[in-house]
């Protein structure tokens, strides 16, 4: 049974698990990090930060910010470029150990988390939306003004706030192990508390795949019929959509979750060789859940027509030095093949 008060990072090496050999050896999971990760988080923080600030940017220019899909778009946005800045602490943690201090161990890891429950709670938000704009188009919920868009927004966030605040009352910087000089920045004493963070993540992933899988089977099913005109290429985007989220996300939570089994000493997640595999799974899920915030602006804004031609608009007039009076009561036409006005 592992020492649960003992546990260390999920970065660096498990030292309640030992082999035959006594301590279980996880130098080449640790090195495979160190080599990969960094270079891969650096690749998604620039696509990230070039496509989100391309969706503010084309938001803040050509549309009306008063919509209630332009609004959970711009906070979409926003709460990937959140989730993102995290990401060059997360690299440099990888090489390095923690060398930043204690305060910005705690700040770092809430600004992140806020950023990663937000921007799932709004990918929800948007597909609820996209769903009643086609199963429900003249329901109640279409027709909420500025003001509801706001509020809805605030209430979003607050509930991003809440769940990320685990992570900055009790993680702090502490030492991995006489063998490894490197500090780490995790939840010293309090497993309890890493273990329920970890859970929350899982839930609100579970609780987010299953409303997105629902709406977006119900808007396939309404797309589907014989009285649609929609093409063949919006079906197949659709299905694109709930399986990234779902290959994007979902790897990594089974991952955290049989990392939390080997936190309890559950066999066989306590004994080595299967640890390392967790280990490495935890590795290369990672990277592939946190890519995710690179292909939100691709299905949920750049697949719009509007947007695609407001883009070209944009770079003609940066060639051409070119000052020509745009058009911002556009509509957009979203993936799932319906033109939703975006005033």
């Amino acid at each position: 049974m592992a020492d649960q008060n003992n546990i260390e990072s999920d970065y660096y090496y498990d030292y309640n698990i030992s082999d035959a050999d006594g301590v279980c050896d996880k130098t080449k999971v640790d090195q495979f990090g160190r080599a990969v990760t960094p270079i891969l988080f650096i690749i998604i923080v620039l696509f990230s930060c070039v496509g989100n600030t391309l969706v503010l940017y084309v938001l803040a220019k050509y549309e009306n910010l008063k919509s209630l899909t332009n609004t959970f778009l711009l906070n979409l946005a926003i709460s990937d470029l959140i989730f993102t800045s995290g990401l060059p602490f997360w690299a440099y943690y990888y090489m390095y150990g923690w060398t930043l201090g204690d305060p910005a161990c705690k700040a770092v890891n809430y600004v992140f988390y806020t950023g990663y429950y937000s921007s799932i709670i709004f990918l929800t938000v948007l597909t609820v939306h996209r769903y009643m704009a086609v199963v429900h188009p003249m329901s109640v919920v279409m027709s909420r003004k500025s003001l509801h868009c706001y509020a809805t927004s605030i209430v979003i966030w607050i509930i991003s706030f809440c769940a990320a605040i685990p992570q900055a009352m009790f993680n702090s910087v502490v030492d991995a192990d006489e063998t490894t000089p490197v500090q780490l920045c995790d939840f010293e004493g309090e497993i309890n508390w890493k273990l329920q963070t970890v859970y929350l993540q899982n839930f609100f992933f579970v609780v987010s795949f299953v409303i997105i899988a629902f709406c977006y089977t119900v808007i396939l099913t309404r797309l589907l019929r014989p009285t649609s005109h929609t093409r063949k290429k919006t079906v197949q985007l659709i299905f694109f959509i709930v399986v990234f989220f779902f290959l994007g996300w979902g790897p990594y939570n089974v991952a955290i979750f049989l990392d939390s089994l080997t936190s309890w000493g559950i066999s066989p997640f306590n004994e080595c060789e299967v640890s390392r595999s967790v280990d490495y799974w935890m590795y290369i899920s990672r990277m592939v859940a946190l890519s995710h915030c690179c292909l939100n602006p691709v299905f949920y804004v750049f697949m719009g027509i509007k947007f695609r031609n407001h883009l070209k608009k944009m770079s003609w007039a940066f060639r051409k030095k070119n000052n020509e009076p745009q058009n911002r009561h556009s509509r957009l036409i979203y993936s799932n093949g319906e033109e939703i006005s975006m005033y």
